[in-house]
């Protein structure tokens, strides 16, 4: 039997996630369930349905892409960023792969841009460090 959007998204995105290891997109849909119900079934449906089950690129460079989008819109980002870095580790990029691709980014978006996009990977491998050792 063919999968629904709503079924291979939410497959995806578990495929992205580690509950227990940092920020998730469960989190932020059950935050906004409240207010914007239809949220979750939006990233689910159409972000992890369709958008991220395209062929071609791996979880990695996907993971990749989305981090360099979320560190070019600025500093408006950075909860968002948050979630993606966790969600770049789970794809099993490491710390350095990410902290270079934002490194990558200086000479297009700017200085302040990408020591936001650090403090916060930092805060991200932080956390997740304390985690692994609680």
């Amino acid at each position: 039997m063919m999968k629904t959007r709503y079924e291979k998204g939410l497959e995806t995105l578990r495929s992205y996630t580690d509950e227990e290891k940092g920020t998730n997109h469960f989190e932020l849909m059950k935050a906004l369930e409240d207010i914007a119900p239809d949220l979750g079934t939006y990233i689910i449906e159409f972000a992890y349905g369709d958008i991220y089950n395209r062929d071609h690129l791996s979880k990695q460079s996907r993971a990749l892409t989305v981090l360099s989008s979320l560190v070019t819109q600025g500093s408006g980002s950075l909860p968002q960023l948050e979630l993606h870095i966790n969600t770049a580790l789970n794809a099993g990029l490491s710390e350095k792969e990410i902290i270079e691709s934002m490194m990558q980014l200086i000479p297009y978006v700017g200085f302040p841009s990408v020591i936001n996009a650090l403090t916060q990977a930092r805060k991200v491998f932080q956390e997740r460090t304390e985690k692994a050792l609680a």
